[in-house]
């Protein structure tokens, strides 16, 4: 039986005027001509038998079951693209596990255990993508999240279950030129120094020195980036002091690049015993590949 289907060239145009709101950029993303897309969508409209699209001044927006109905198509297309790339890395018997991850930890503690999974399980292929926020897993091709949060940020992700990894040890570094020759500050010293700052944790120094009964106006004050390990490398070229988990840092420290500033970390209880997790769906068809990964990780965690 024929599939009531439409093209997917239509649904390829449909996406793309849909993201940019203009035929004209659609046309330029998918190497088409304006016409060539105007056609498509002409005849998916008369498909579906519903207006998608109703032309602006600046030039096209959705109609409401346009953006419904291009929502979901969106959805597909991406799990198509993925299917493809999938089938493209000549994957083996073992199968692959699809991870979304926070970066830092994804690059700086996942990445480089990986050789060991890999080693035990030379069939399978991980992918990894970058996820700094809870999402739906139904709309996405993920067998698994690590995630950094507390508790009650992952008990109220809905619809999944978590395995704690590791928690936060917070501790204060710095590039060993920054010391002159000391061995560590004081909490009140470093309260006069530059600070680095994460826009992820805007309150992470405040909390420090609260944790060490320092008073410290300027806290708050400092240049700031989006990653750990922007922070940690701005801090290994000497711009300044860097509160950082310690596990993301382990290298620097290792090598000499960077130092403890203060060997007091953030108690866990200033940072609402935040943690790495491995956030689960309930139900997926890929669970006996993602518990074997868990239980990998959690021997790897010691």
């Amino acid at each position: 039986m024929r599939r009531k289907i439409p093209s997917l060239q239509a649904l390829a145009c449909l996406d793309a005027a849909a993201r940019h709101e203009s035929y004209t950029r659609a046309a330029q993303e998918l190497a088409l001509s304006q016409g060539a897309v105007s056609r498509q969508i002409t005849a998916l409209e008369a498909f579906v038998g519903v207006p998608l699209f109703r032309r602006t001044r600046h030039g096209v927006a959705l109609t409401p079951q346009g953006a419904e109905y291009a929502q979901q198509v969106a959805v597909r297309l991406r799990g198509l693209e993925q299917d493809t790339l999938d089938a493209m890395s000549h994957q083996g018997s073992g199968g692959s596990l699809h991870l979304a991850a926070v970066p830092t930890f994804a690059t700086r503690w996942l990445i480089p255990r990986l050789p060991a999974w890999t080693a035990l399980h030379p069939d399978t292929t991980v992918h990894i993508e970058t996820r700094t926020r809870p999402f739906l897993f139904a709309d996405t091709p993920f067998d698994a999240a690590l995630y950094s949060g507390s508790a009650d940020q992952v008990a109220q992700w809905a619809g999944t279950r978590a395995v704690r990894l590791l928690g936060e040890d917070m501790v204060p570094v710095c590039s060993p030129a920054l010391l002159g020759g000391a061995t560590a500050f004081t909490a009140q010293a470093i309260a006069d120094l530059p600070l680095l700052q994460q826009s992820t944790r805007p309150d992470g120094w405040r909390q420090w020195f609260d944790a060490m009964g320092v008073p410290a106006p300027l806290a708050r004050r400092g240049p700031r980036y989006e990653l750990f390990s922007m922070t940690a490398a701005a801090a290994t070229c000497g711009l300044g002091l860097a509160l950082v988990p310690r596990l993301l840092v382990e290298a620097e420290l290792a090598r000499g690049e960077l130092v403890l500033a203060c060997a007091q970390p953030l108690p866990g209880d200033q940072t609402e015993d935040r943690a790495y997790y491995c956030v689960l769906p309930e139900r997926t068809e890929n669970r006996a590949l993602v518990e074997a990964f868990v239980g990998w990780m959690q021997q790897a965690v010691g």
